[in-house]
């Protein structure tokens, strides 16, 4: 019961640990993506697959190493994760399902091209990110994995640069009033 817990927290972490490498694949080529034409999205989610997959590989060994075995630390997990779920469903309702998952920013023929800065985007540039790391974190402490903490600084450093090539591909994608509201609006709540 326990190995197989401790795989299923391993496995949701390489998922949540890929989402900024899959956008770093996606952010500096929006352009290129959008002008494609038919299934985008075969090769980005294969692109997807193939990072979790190499994490899997790399981090495999270790997925079994706890640096604690307690089950109060699934208290602090389940509370992060209801806050993971309460920000995504907030976000979801202010920004709309195809924006969350990334389908809207990728379709060239998408009427409504707008920038949303309202909701929790009028708090942080990128609420979804944060949410993903808030999950992972929930991962990471509720397992005690010591390969979820090596995951979770992965996806924080990967996050952090592509929070940058996404302020990028929105910089030039929405102009100066892109600029105006990243003068005004941390990134993640914290920058």
């Amino acid at each position: 019961m326990l190995y197989a817990a401790l795989t299923l927290a391993w496995l949701l972490g390489l998922v949540y640990s890929a989402i900024p490498s899959y956008w770093l694949v996606v952010h500096p080529f929006a352009d290129k993506w959008r002008a494609r034409q038919g299934g985008i999205y075969t090769y980005l989610g294969f692109a997807w697959l193939t990072f979790i997959i190499l994490l899997g590989a790399v981090t495999g060994r270790w997925r079994f190493i706890t640096l604690y075995q307690t089950w109060w630390s699934l208290l602090p997990g389940a509370i992060l994760a209801a806050l993971d779920i309460y920000l995504l469903r907030k976000i979801g309702r202010d920004f709309g399902r195809d924006r969350l998952i990334g389908r809207h920013e990728l379709n060239a023929g998408q009427t409504d091209n707008r920038l949303i800065i309202t909701g929790m985007h009028a708090r942080m540039r990128h609420p979804i990110y944060l949410a993903h790391l808030i999950m992972l974190s929930a991962l990471t402490v509720a397992s005690g994995l010591l390969v979820m903490y090596g995951l979770l600084a992965f996806a924080i450093v990967t996050g952090a640069i592509m929070i940058r090539t996404e302020d990028a591909e929105l910089e030039k994608r929405f102009g100066d009033e892109y600029r105006e509201y990243r003068k005004r609006v941390p990134a993640i709540g914290i920058f």
